[in-house]
This record gives C-alpha cells, sequence and structure tokens, in this order.
C-alpha cells in the first residue's frame, strides 16, 4: 500500500474529515490542504508525521452509527475522554456537538469516537450549537477539588459553569445532567452549590463581579432565567460495582417549560446502589511482563516510605495508599496519578517485589470504561491524567437510564 492509500485509509477507517485529521496531527496552518496533498500523492509527511499516522487506531470502537434511529440529541461540553458520552450513546442517543479545550484529551476522544471535539467553549457562539434534547457536562473541577485552591467562582475554571448557562438559555434543552467533585458540596459552606442549584432553578440571576473571567456571551445572557426543576445527589463508584472509593457529585435537571410544573421528587428517581460486591483483582492484569513494566523505581518506594514515616510523627494519614486482590475497592483516581502512583499502588509482596502502579487499562477499567476503549492514542503520562479527570461510566450508565426514560416519555 503506497503512504498516501495508508493515510487516506487511516482517515478514513477512524471516520474523520480531512480538517479533523490536521488537527488531530498538529498541523496549524493550510492543514486540511496538506492531508490532501498527502493523500493525493503530491508530497509526503515526514518521518515523524507518518510515525504519528501509523500509531493511530485503524478504526474508532465507539463511532456512531448514522444508519440507527436516534431516541434523543445530546452535547458532550467539557467533554474530556467521553466518559458520560458513552452511556447515552448506549441508549441510541446521538451527540450532535462535543467541545474539550484540551489537545491530548482531544485525540483519546477522536480515536475512540470518530470524531474531533470542538475546542474552547467559551469561543463558541451558543448559536453555532446545534439544538438538543440533553445537555451533558462534566465542568472543570479543580476549582473546587482538594486538589486545587478552591476559589471556586473566583477561578476561570469556576465561572465556565455560566458558560452552560447561556447554552441553556439558548436552546433551552428538555433536560441535563452536570458532574462535579464532591467538595462541590462543600465549598463556601455549601453557598456555591446553592448558588448553581437557583441559578439552574431560574430563582436567582447571578450578581458577578465585572472582573470575573466570563465570556462576553455569558455575561450578556446572565438575565435571561432558567426554569429547570433541579436537584443533586452525591454517587460513588464502589456502590455501582466498580471497585474504587470515588465520589461524584451529580446535577440533574429537567426543564418545566417542556414537562410542566413539575416536582423534582416527584418526576425524577435517582438510581439505587447496586451494592454489588467488588474486589480489586477482578480489574487487576497479572502478568511478568506488567510487574517488570510498571513496579516503581526503588528511588521513588524509599521515598514514599519516608514521607509516610515524616506525616505519622506528625499525626496525619497523609502518604501512599497500598492494595491488593482482595481489596474491596481503592482511594480515588486523580489526575495526578502519573507523578507518582502514591494514592493507588498495587501491593507485590507475594512476588518479593516493590509495589507497582496501576497500568492504563485498569485505570480504564477502575473507572468503568469498556474493555474495548482505546487507551494508546497519548503518552502513558497523559492517559493517566485523562482517567484521573474522567467520570466513572458505571455510575453514569445507571443514571442515563433514568434520564432517558424521561426524554423518551
Amino acid at each position: 500500500m503506497t503512504i498516501a492509500l495508508e493515510i487516506r485509509a487511516k482517515r478514513l477507517g477512524m471516520g474523520l474529515t480531512q480538517l479533523e485529521f490536521a488537527k488531530l496531527l498538529d498541523l496549524k496552518a493550510n492543514g486540511e490542504r496538506t492531508i490532501r496533498s498527502w493523500e493525493n500523492g503530491e508530497h509526503n509527511p515526514t518521518k515523524s508525521k507518518l510515525e504519528q499516522v501509523k500509531k493511530l487506531p485503524n478504526s474508532a470502537p465507539f463511532k456512531a452509527d448514522k444508519a440507527v434511529q436516534s431516541k434523543f440529541k445530546f452535547i458532550d461540553l467539557f467533554a474530556g475522554i467521553g466518559g458520560i458520552r458513552i452511556p447515552f450513546q448506549e441508549l441510541n442517543g446521538q451527540c450532535v456537538f462535543s467541545s474539550e479545550w484540551d489537545k491530548f484529551a482531544q485525540k483519546t476522544y477522536a480515536a475512540n469516537f470518530g470524531e474531533l471535539p470542538h475546542g474552547d467553549i467559551t469561543q463558541i457562539a451558543s448559536k453555532e450549537i446545534p439544538s438538543h434534547d440533553l445537555l451533558l457536562a462534566g465542568f472543570p473541577c479543580q476549582a473546587f477539588s482538594q486538589a486545587g485552591l478552591k476559589k471556586g467562582f473566583n477561578d476561570t475554571r469556576g465561572t465556565l459553569f455560566f458558560d452552560i448557562h447561556r447554552i441553556l438559555a439558548a436552546h433551552k434543552p428538555k433536560a441535563f445532567l452536570l458532574e462535579n467533585v464532591k467538595q462541590l458540596r462543600g465549598h463556601d459552606k455549601g453557598n456555591t452549590l446553592k448558588t448553581i442549584l437557583n441559578v439552574l432553578r431560574g430563582d436567582v440571576i447571578p450578581d458577578l463581579d465585572d472582573s470575573m473571567p466570563v465570556s462576553e456571551e455569558a455575561k450578556k445572557t446572565l438575565s435571561e432565567k432558567l426554569n429547570y426543576a433541579v436537584d443533586f445527589k452525591v454517587l460513588r463508584a464502589a456502590d455501582f460495582g466498580v471497585p474504587q472509593n470515588r465520589e461524584r457529585v451529580y446535577i440533574v435537571g429537567f426543564s418545566k417549560d417542556y414537562f410542566g410544573d413539575i416536582e423534582f421528587s416527584d418526576f425524577f428517581n435517582w438510581p439505587e446502589p447496586l451494592m454489588t460486591p467488588t474486589l480489586l483483582g477482578e480489574i487487576l492484569q497479572n502478568s511478568k511482563a506488567i510487574r517488570e513494566k510498571h513496579t516503581i523505581s526503588e528511588k521513588l518506594w524509599t521515598g514514599h516510605q519516608r514521607r509516610k514515616r515524616e506525616h505519622k510523627l506528625k499525626g496525619n494519614g497523609f502518604g501512599y495508599s497500598l492494595f491488593n486482590p482482595q481489596s474491596e475497592y481503592t482511594s480515588t483516581l486523580s489526575a495526578r496519578y502519573y507523578k507518582d502512583g502514591s494514592e493507588i499502588l498495587i501491593d507485590q509482596s507475594d512476588h518479593k517485589l516493590r509495589p507497582r502502579k496501576l497500568t492504563p487499562r485498569e485505570c480504564a477499567r477502575l473507572q468503568g470504561f469498556p474493555e474495548d476503549f482505546i487507551v494508546d492514542a497519548v503518552s502513558q503520562g497523559q492517559i493517566y491524567k485523562q482517567f484521573g479527570n474522567s467520570v466513572c461510566v458505571s455510575v453514569v450508565r445507571e443514571l442515563a437510564h433514568e434520564v432517558a426514560k424521561k426524554l423518551c416519555l
């Protein structure tokens, strides 16, 4: 096969346009024209670009089948690697728009779904977004997380909530599902979450300081009241068959303009925990090759042990966490896992080895992703970050069933 045919076959197999393929390969100026010239045999890519092409998957395992009649349409904002999208697509929902600013997450998303998400949502006008029945958004959580500075709405990432507001105001979808860290519930003594819920219900119009970093369109639409029946719940991954103690806030809303003057508690049923017993061993890979590749260095292990001793002397419980196949669940996988793996180390004393980090595939399983989800479209460090930032698909799947029941009434 010639280089030109190989490039074209790869692009078509992934389901990408020439423009999307160019963006995926980080071709800046005239990228679409460059891809066209490669496929026409007019020019050849550099050796490094050809290697990038060869490393891409031959097909996108979660590319939607356009021949299947969809039951509802949704948009996927702050999409990450598509963890919220998968369950709704499984229910014959059609994703008509996705947005994710991180270029590495975009690559993983494109490899799996056959489409490259749009970029920074603050730069995309609401009129450029197709109409939809459901808005999904795992809006940035660092502003409210323990790992961040907890600045909330005073942080650029926190104010991105108001871009969700402007899109809801413009399109008035039937429903939405938002996800954030558990710490959102207690941020600013609960006032931040209270404000979010009241804005979504249309009970208040937010009064923001002019200096706050909010997009111009978002500022203009702040005076437009929403009209949703809204509530939130903290759900834990370990209660839904995944061996991880991951708790997240989920906010669900239904349009009163569409469904009538409904009471949330009468209209929607939160999914009941499956309470399926979990064991970490069920998701672990166990081979000599895995142990050789992922066992941490002597230097790193010595540092982990020293820091844990120091924290213990200070009277706190910080430090590495060790788990084994019989553990019912791990601690929460975080975006910083790529650094040293300290929050989840796998005990290998039975092999007389130092502990090891989880593999990317184990991280995928720990987040409930399907087995055919592609985990090597980016570097190992990047995929660790991406899974640490993702939702638990198993939890969203149970939520999706309940939300879809109402959308399909």
